[in-house]
């Protein structure tokens, strides 16, 4: 495995749909249309909807090249990380180009929120999988949980759903994340559904807060919940379930290489050896290191331990 730093590609790293995914962040870190308080990256820094060349595009995929060269094993090439990815105004020349330099399926995970545009719709069409999110019936609880753009609005991402519905010729995976007492109540799970099956999605996964939210107030939906709310939506509903990646044919992994990881996401001592396919020890040694330097913090979550770098968690919010 590559030693070597990369300030846009990180990973892979374990994901609950994806398998081994290897990311590419387009994105300064917290600059969003959304500020949602499920974030598990913090609150939104920079909230905005303009598009302009956040990451030079080159870079990015001079980057991918030399990371794929490592001879790295992964299941998808994912465009996700520090924001939200399709605020980049060359999205469809990177994807055209990755698509162009391997044959690793590639997703998009997005909020939805651009979706409404044309020319963003038009810039996703050769991605292979995309998956937008859908996490209330209603403007209120929109407002509440997303926290978007004053631009965005509710009827504004249905439109967008619809659109691309109808536009994508890949799989699409809608992701609906439920927090308790907000959007979990009989009540909104069904004008959630009432979306869904007007829009017509085929696929909808479930989600919940497992990692450690944006807003402490946030609580998981508990597993019975989880499974009622499935046979609600319906029958290719599918709850996000806990990776049961292991690391096999384990190697060595150095410390940029979990720190970059753990810039995008927090993680378990398990993510980051399943990931980044060291061994187990390996990786709790070194973020041993890492806790010592003060360069990561480890937070409770349940009966895990969740490490995070250091992000600029307190600068000031900005909008435009």
């Amino acid at each position: 495995m590559t030693s070597k730093r990369h300030r846009y590609i990180y990973g892979p790293v374990p994901s609950r749909r994806l398998g081994r995914s290897l990311g590419v962040d387009l994105i300064p870190f917290k600059t969003c249309s959304f500020d949602c308080v499920y974030c598990q990256l913090g609150k939104t820094t920079l909230k905005t909807v303009e598009r302009k060349v956040y990451a030079p595009t080159e870079e990015v995929l001079a980057e991918l090249s030399d990371k794929l060269a490592s001879g790295l094993e992964c299941d998808y090439i994912t465009l996700s990380g520090s924001g939200e990815p399709t605020l980049h105004s060359e999205l469809g020349k990177i994807i055209s180009s990755i698509k162009q330099m391997t044959d690793i399926p590639l997703a998009l995970l997005t909020n939805g929120s651009l979706l409404s545009r044309k020319d963003v719709r038009s810039e996703i069409m050769a991605v292979d999988l995309l998956v937008p999110s859908l996490d209330a019936g209603d403007e209120q609880t929109f407002q509440q949980i997303n926290r978007p753009c004053p631009e965005i609005t509710f009827q504004s991402i249905i439109d967008g759903l619809k659109a691309v519905k109808q536009e994508f010729p890949g799989q699409i995976r809608l992701e609906v994340f439920l927090i308790a007492g907000i959007n979990d109540s009989d009540r909104q799970v069904r004008k959630i559904k009432a979306i869904i099956d007007e829009i017509g999605f085929e696929h909808v996964d479930l989600n919940t807060a497992t990692r450690p939210p944006s807003e402490r107030w946030v609580q998981p939906v508990g597993p019975e919940r989880l499974e009622q709310i499935a046979r609600i939506i319906g029958p290719n509903t599918e709850i996000v379930a806990a990776t049961t990646i292991t690391a096999e044919r384990a190697g060595s992994v150095s410390r940029d290489d979990i720190l970059e990881m753990l810039r995008r996401r927090p993680c378990t001592i398990d993510d980051v050896s399943a990931g980044l396919k060291c061994h187990r020890w390996e990786a709790a040694k070194i973020m041993g290191e890492l806790l010592d330097e003060g360069l990561v913090i480890a937070v409770r979550r349940g009966d895990k331990d969740y490490y995070q770098t250091m992000h600029e968690q307190n600068a000031p919010r900005k909008e435009s």
